[in-house]
């Protein structure tokens, strides 16, 4: 289809309309400056039930609270929702010479259209990608999870596994033990002498052999079968996923990634800019620890950081 250009004059557009997104969203709506939210409609929580630990809003279903704010920030009139997904961005040269002008950056959407803007914000989240487990992946968010304090309340009590990943993975056993009776389950890997030591100290189990599949009537877990031929009961696993970000769009614009624990990050500053001036980062891929609560007050900042920019001219 044709190109088309919604918005000549905006002053930002944030790529990510979740949580870290609408919440910068909201700052520069509240500055009375003009955004465009680009979203998917697929946030990283939509596969958990209910969203734990965020402020006032325990126990609200993730989608709903997404939907919440999404009417909030709408009702502002300078901003304006895209759906789609974005492929490329690129900075432009606006030609009037004094390098902050109205359009700095252009966006180009999967279905043709562009949008331009003075700053952006890469609010896009993280994919999570998991070991290669027969029966884990359709589990994720109900019986397979990441975050205790996310979800440990609901399960405790009940017999709970840790999927090794790595050396943190021994931490990440002891702080599952807090909720229930854990099992380490090293799923092949090598523990050495002391870690195993500490693990026995605190009442954690240990499981060498290597994980074969998850069983048990879906989404809920009943047990892991090991490769050789036992079977563990457990009714929730916690994993440690690798994640990966939209790689095609942080390239285009040329921003610079680190190495997380989990995986890639885009590397930001204390105002949340990253190394290409004048484009924000927000969220799960911009921020260490991964919650809602986080990606929320991330957005924030990252929100009130570039209406500074757009006052001050700066990153540009």
């Amino acid at each position: 289809m044709p190109i088309e250009t919604l918005d000549a004059s905006v002053d930002a557009v944030v790529i990510g309309g979740s949580f870290a997104g609408l919440s910068a969203a909201l700052q520069l709506a509240r500055a009375r400056r003009t955004v465009a939210v680009i979203d998917d409609g697929a946030p990283r929580n939509r596969f958990a039930a209910r969203s734990h630990g965020f402020f006032a809003q325990d126990g609200t279903p993730p989608l709903q609270l997404i939907a919440a704010a999404r009417e909030r920030v709408q009702a502002y009139p300078t901003v304006q929702f895209v759906s789609g997904r974005a492929l490329r961005a690129r900075r432009v040269d606006d030609g009037n010479g004094d390098g902050d002008g109205g359009r700095q950056f252009s966006v180009s959407l999967d279905d043709g259209r562009t949008l331009a803007a003075r700053r952006l914000l890469l609010a896009i989240g993280v994919q999570d990608t998991f070991p290669d487990i027969d029966g884990l992946a359709p589990r994720w968010g109900a019986s397979v999870l990441h975050c205790p304090y996310c979800h440990g309340y609901e399960e405790a009590g009940r017999r709970l596994g840790v999927l090794s990943a790595g050396p943190a993975s021994v931490h990440h056993a002891l702080l599952i033990k807090e909720w229930g009776p854990t099992t380490l389950l090293l799923n092949g890997q090598p523990l050495a002498d002391d870690e195993a030591r500490r693990l026995r100290a605190h009442g954690v189990a240990i499981e060498p052999a290597v994980v074969q599949a998850l069983e048990g009537p879906l989404p809920r877990l009943s047990a892991v079968r090991l490769a050789d031929g036992r079977s563990l009961p457990l009714e929730a696993l916690f994993v440690a996923p690798r994640v990966r970000i939209g790689h095609e769009l942080v390239d285009s614009l040329g921003c610079e990634l680190i190495d997380g624990p989990f995986g890639p990050m885009l590397r930001v500053d204390e105002l949340k800019q990253t190394s290409v001036p004048g484009v924000y980062a927000a969220g799960d891929a911009a921020h260490l620890r991964h919650n809602a609560t986080f990606a929320s007050a991330d957005g924030v900042l990252a929100g009130v950081s570039m209406h500074h920019s757009l006052i001050a001219g700066l990153g540009a």
